[in-house]
């Protein structure tokens, strides 16, 4: 897969199930809607969604499973039950959070990854990451990719969004890794999309700019306010 999204907008067609359009049906029309507009890729969360999705477009998708456990912050396939659901789902590649966070059940990002090669290794492994420290163990852990997706979102790195400094972060995981690295997190306007290829992104993923219609109305009510 990552050969197919170089250089390209992967798309997240995400609705949790508090959101108004939490509907696997919506999400495969939003994936099309996405690969008509030129999206090379899909991120999505669920296994329910990601079949209703390929049914609906040929593009590759980036599977993810979205769960809270009591003992973890760790929400992003954070076990291999959630390994296991997306193996099942027929996804090309498998997203996890990579982070230094404790995970639910005493697992280890190193075990996730050993389970999802040994069960099926031609899936690709994305690694969610916040910090460079998190990319560089994720390049040594084997992953085929790293996402700039929880930077931000972590406790230690809170304070800092990605397109801060005209996106510094990213710059940084770029010097230090050499597996393709893919910008995602609150890239919310083309101009910034460009940037990130510009700066040497392998491709970027969008979401709430896109597909997220609630967050869009709020952004354009909260401008007109100030």
């Amino acid at each position: 897969m990552i050969g197919q999204i170089k250089g390209g907008l992967v798309v997240s067609c995400q609705a949790l199930n508090q959101e108004p359009l939490h509907s696997s049906f919506i999400m495969s029309k939003l994936a099309l809607a996405a690969m008509e507009g030129g999206a090379v890729g899909i991120r999505a969360n669920s296994k329910e969604d990601i079949i209703a999705i390929k049914q609906e477009v040929p593009l590759p998708v980036i599977g993810i499973v979205k769960r809270d456990y009591p003992d973890s912050e760790v929400f992003i396939t954070a076990t291999k039950k959630e390994i296991g659901e997306l193996l099942e789902s027929g996804c090309e590649m498998i997203a996890l959070d990579c982070t230094k966070r404790d995970r639910p059940n005493g697992e280890t990002v190193a075990e996730l990854v050993a389970y999802c090669r040994e069960q099926n290794p031609a899936v690709e492994l994305m690694a969610d990451i916040s910090t460079v420290e998190e990319a560089i163990l994720a390049q040594d852990l084997g992953f085929d990719c790293v996402s700039t997706t929880l930077h931000g979102y972590t406790p230690y790195t809170s304070r800092t969004k990605l397109y801060d400094n005209d996106f510094e972060f990213l710059k940084s995981v770029l010097r230090e890794v050499d597996i393709p690295v893919i910008a995602e997190g609150n890239v919310i306007t083309p101009e910034m999309y460009s940037r990130c290829l510009e700066l040497g992104a392998y491709a970027a993923v969008v979401g709430g700019a896109i597909t997220r219609p609630k967050e869009i109305t709020a952004r354009f009510v909260q401008a007109a306010a100030k």
